[in-house]
């Protein structure tokens, strides 16, 4: 069962979800394999903070943020990757960097790196190191509203 306030904030809204338990994971990508979930579809949310605002960016398991990139689309003049002291309070109820892709959810506005639209769905911790939800990307979308654009670092 997800931390109880994102399952009633996803009932709230009316959003079809599933919650899977995995073995305990903490990076992303370790999260993908214990899940089983490829790590081109499990989103990652990466807390930034732009011009003193915290954001949510959500890419895939695998990508880092290309800070630059994000700055300009945003429109920041300044842009760093926010420290788990400064974001955890946002996060109360959730185990530290286990929170959710749900940045609205806590007054943050999503930047979705449309990397993440290559499946219909989309999956992510579900506010612990050892729970993810998985629901329609189209519903995530719904209730996110988030800027689908393209900030991942590109090899």
């Amino acid at each position: 069962m997800p931390v109880r306030t994102i399952s009633e904030y996803l009932e709230k809204h009316n959003v079809n979800y599933r919650c899977y338990n995995h073995p305990p994971a903490v990076t992303a990508l370790e999260i993908a394999e214990s899940s089983h979930v490829p790590g081109h579809s499990l989103a990652k949310p990466v807390i930034v903070k732009a011009d003193g605002l915290y954001l949510m960016a959500v890419l895939p398991a695998h990508g880092r943020i290309d800070l630059e990139l994000l700055r300009h689309i945003v429109g920041a003049d300044t842009i760093s990757i926010a420290t788990e002291q400064e974001f955890s309070r946002f996060f109360p109820l959730c185990e530290v960097g286990g929170m959710p892709a749900l940045g609205r959810m806590y007054g943050m506005h999503v930047y979705l790196d449309q990397s993440l639209l290559v499946e219909d769905w989309l999956a992510f911790n579900a506010g612990t190191h050892t729970e993810i939800l998985k629901m329609d990307l189209e519903e995530f979308q719904r209730i996110e509203h988030p800027t689908v654009c393209s900030f991942m670092q590109r090899h």
